[in-house]
């Protein structure tokens, strides 16, 4: 049963392997979205304010590009949700 091909593996599975590189992708992003919003007169993010952002929220981010995945090889292997 667990050898089952039809069945796809669990969600966290797979956001575990991707969380390295959407906490990454969020705090580069935060970063430079602080960059950004010194134009409008607010002050920058530090670099440890923008890791620790990524941090925190790689894990919805993770999660996120999890299902993305799994949809794609769902597809990609003809199952129905």
């Amino acid at each position: 049963m667990a050898d089952d091909p039809d069945r796809p593996r669990p969600l966290w599975k797979l956001a575990l392997l991707l969380y390295p590189f959407a906490a990454g992708a969020v705090a580069i992003n935060l970063f430079l979205i602080g960059l950004m919003i010194q134009a409008v007169g607010l002050r920058a993010l530090a670099p440890a304010e923008s890791v620790i952002g990524g941090i925190v929220l790689g894990i919805p981010a993770a999660i996120r590009a999890a299902r993305w995945v799994r949809g794609l090889i769902d597809e990609a292997e003809g199952r129905q949700r």
